[in-house]
């Protein structure tokens, strides 16, 4: 469903105001058209994209020493959020108790914490600390991100 072309200004508090929000929404400011969501919006970032957020955190892991491939934290990610870095659960036993799972590995608040890495955003739905800070805590937990093969 296409939505009328809105002004430069509505359209970026259009953006700013689904920013937040679980639906997946494209806003092409080039033309000022704002794109209602769909249901098969559940990825909205590029496989590039998600590439350079891996690779980033792998640099800032190693030099933390914190294990994990390319494979494992990709597998995660995907299973986790789809690859949406906004994604927030708040269905599950977490939700339930007020501290829904956030982010592309989907980590909750106090493991976000506990397990942030120096040199990372204190931002949990920041990607690149997101990743950092799962890999950390399943590395502590499970040994690495790469022993995770279900939710966590």
């Amino acid at each position: 469903m296409r939505l009328p072309v809105l002004p430069r200004r509505a359209a970026s508090k259009a953006v700013r105001y689904l920013a937040g929000s679980t639906a997946a929404a494209a806003v092409a400011l080039a033309t000022s058209a704002v794109v209602a969501p769909t249901p098969a919006a559940a990825a909205p970032v590029s496989s590039q994209r998600l590439d350079v957020w891996i690779n980033h955190a792998l640099l800032i892991m190693k030099n933390e020493g914190i294990p994990g491939s390319y494979e494992g934290i990709r597998r995660n990610l995907m299973r986790e959020s789809s690859g949406d870095p906004f994604a927030i659960n708040l269905w599950d036993s977490n939700a339930k108790a007020g501290i829904p799972s956030k982010g592309l590995m989907q980590v909750i608040d106090p493991t976000f914490r506990t397990y942030h890495v120096d040199g990372t955003s204190w931002d949990i739905y920041d990607p690149i600390a997101n990743i950092a800070a799962a890999c950390n805590y399943a590395a502590q937990r499970y040994g690495s991100i790469d022993n995770v093969n279900g939710p966590y």
